[in-house]
């Protein structure tokens, strides 16, 4: 029994394993927080370049609807 409590005070003052599991939680962190701005920014790129698009064709002396898509 008392070879347990031995392994029982080693195991619990042991933290070797610790900051690897908080790398991997702070990787997946940024990975998800990454993933997400960059899909929120490729959203705004997109309704940025249709605005641009729809401006261009506009404008454009004897533009039709076909050439502009």
């Amino acid at each position: 029994m008392k070879s347990f409590k031995t392994f029982l005070k080693r195991f619990h003052k042991d933290e070797k394993g610790v900051t690897l599991v908080e790398y991997g939680i702070a990787l997946t962190l940024a990975l998800i927080v990454g993933g997400t701005a960059l899909t929120n920014l490729a959203g705004s790129v997109s309704n940025q370049m249709g605005v641009a698009q729809t401006a261009l064709c506009a404008g454009a002396a004897g533009a039709t609807t076909a050439s502009c898509k």
